[in-house]
């Protein structure tokens, strides 16, 4: 495999984004709250707002990483066709212990009434690269639940191995101390270990606001947890729109 960040690599690694796959995103504990009283009414919730994939792009546009470089916005027919060749490479993945294969089984599918937008910035002097991803769906309950799906999974897949497309990939993940200001966030610290020698990390970031969530991902072969500020700043751009 090559060292190098390809743009179908971008595209699958924007559709795991999507999916919340093959990293271990989750929410934080809800804290609880005391019952209404009976002289107080529960709020009405507020309708979820719409996204079309135009909007969201628009807000990818407006997004700078920590050189001051403007995200590329991936075009939406690529996307899809990313999402296509990742689902096909899922489907022959093989998960050690067995019961990771939720990654890849319960998060392969993008909900049919969502709406998602990918942008991405590569940069080569330190080999990194930089891949935000937008989804929105109309029900903020799904969208919860399809992280709380994998966080449950998380304590038993900290350290996993995977086969698909002719490697073998063994990765150690660890939760990382990030917040956004979101309603929920969650990060891990992914460090990937190829058959060829090769190693690879990537930290994964997720916020979430309502029904919008961003996950902001920078993969390369040294990146470390001091990124969450630099992935913050764009998750929390974009939920200043939810």
């Amino acid at each position: 495999m090559q060292r190098r960040i390809t743009p179908a690599a971008l595209l699958i690694t924007a559709f795991l984004a999507l999916t919340g796959c093959g990293t271990n995103t989750g929410t934080e504990p809800a804290t609880s709250s005391p019952p209404p009283s009976s002289a107080t009414a529960s709020p009405t919730p507020s309708p979820a707002k719409t996204y079309t994939d135009a909007d969201l792009s628009s807000l990818l546009s407006t997004l700078k990483d920590a050189e001051g470089r403007p995200l590329t916005v991936v075009p939406a027919a690529q996307i899809d066709q990313g999402i296509i060749k990742a689902k096909e490479v899922l489907k022959s993945a093989t998960f050690t212990p067995p019961e990771c294969n939720v990654f890849a089984d319960s998060n392969s599918q993008v909900p049919e009434d969502s709406t998602y937008a990918a942008g991405t910035s590569v940069s080569a002097a330190d080999k990194t690269a930089i891949v935000v991803t937008v989804i929105a769906l109309k029900d903020a309950k799904e969208l919860r639940d399809h992280l709380d799906a994998s966080k449950k999974a998380s304590a038993a897949c900290r350290n996993f191995t995977v086969e698909l497309a002719g490697q073998k990939i063994t990765t150690e993940v660890q939760e990382v101390n990030a917040r956004t200001k979101g309603d929920q966030s969650f990060a891990a610290l992914a460090k990937q270990s190829l058959s060829t020698g090769e190693k690879q990390t990537a930290l994964p970031m997720t916020g979430i606001k309502g029904n919008l969530a961003a996950t902001a991902v920078k993969a390369g072969p040294d990146v470390t947890p001091n990124a969450v500020a630099e992935l913050a700043q764009l998750i929390d751009t974009i939920l200043a729109h939810g």
